[in-house]
């Protein structure tokens, strides 16, 4: 096998471990960053559902007191509005989703279905716990979503739904008196719920990935064929030129002078054999004589 043979398939080798470590760790590190980016959104949009509930809790609420006496609006409730407004997000951007996901609902829409239960279950099993992050699979592909618990700590909220006796008429009337009471304070009632799909993020890295590889891939082409070259011109050329004139000197044949113009090994051989000549050449003719 000649030289320039071995060498091109030690270099594949190199080349072809170092992809696979190279596009390993890329392929860990793209991918952790897109997770990242679709926490960042999923807690955008918490936040964004939180400002919701605070703009109606104090500035929207009050000013329907008077109306509330005589029919129950739910725009007046925080998490109502909240459900509202990133639903109608939901329009543009039917994979994102927001839910106050409730075990005892006032109303129905709001009832936890089963994944939600289990989330609502890890607070409840953790009190110390304030957010959970997992995943899940959807008709539309993976999604992301956080969870914080939804737990009642100001004592007026619950004048609503200890019993329906306490309750206010108007709210009975509308939902009846079987959901939504029996809270307690400081209790795990739910979790708001923000899903986040992570196919397109994770379809980003995946391109990212495939640029990277084919850049590094590049590279190592270019590097190769930059070494091929100099292992030609600087190594194998000489080498064989030196090989041909040497077989000619061994059988007795004349053969033309060779020198290289270099300083390295490939210059002091070439040195070295010109001396061997010269001296070969003086011993044949002192045998002559």
């Amino acid at each position: 096998m000649k030289l320039l043979v071995k060498f091109n398939l030690m270099f594949l080798l190199v080349f072809l471990l170092g992809l696979a470590g190279s596009c390993l760790v890329a392929r860990g590190m793209l991918q952790k960053a897109a997770k990242e980016d679709v926490i960042d959104r999923a807690r955008l949009l918490m936040e964004k559902a939180n400002a919701v509930s605070t703009y109606t809790a104090t500035q929207i609420k009050p000013l329907l007191e008077t109306q509330m006496k005589y029919t129950f609006l739910p725009q007046s409730v925080p998490a109502y509005s909240a459900a509202e407004v990133l639903a109608a997000l939901q329009k543009s951007y039917p994979e994102y989703g927001f839910k106050s996901a409730m075990l005892n609902p006032t109303n129905p829409r709001d009832r936890a279905v089963a994944w939600e239960e289990d989330v609502v279950g890890q607070f409840k099993q953790n009190p110390e716990m304030k957010e959970f992050i997992g995943e899940r699979d959807t008709p539309t592909g993976p999604s992301l979503y956080i969870a914080r618990p939804i737990r009642i700590s100001n004592p007026a909220c619950l004048a609503c739904h200890t019993t329906p006796d306490i309750a206010p008429a108007t709210l009975t009337e509308r939902y009846g008196p079987s959901n939504g009471f029996g809270w307690k304070l400081n209790e795990t009632l739910g979790a708001q719920v923000v899903s986040v799909p992570m196919s397109v993020p994770m379809k980003r890295a995946d391109q990212a990935l495939l640029l990277v590889a084919g850049m590094l891939a590049a590279v190592f082409l270019l590097i190769g064929a930059t070494l091929n070259f100099m292992l030609w011109k600087l190594v194998i050329q000489p080498v064989s030129t030196l090989s041909k004139i040497a077989d000619k000197v061994s059988l007795g044949e004349e053969a033309p002078d060779f020198s290289v113009r270099s300083q390295d090994e490939i210059g002091t051989l070439t040195e070295s054999f010109g001396r061997m000549r010269k001296s070969l050449a003086h011993a044949m003719k002192m045998l002559d004589a």
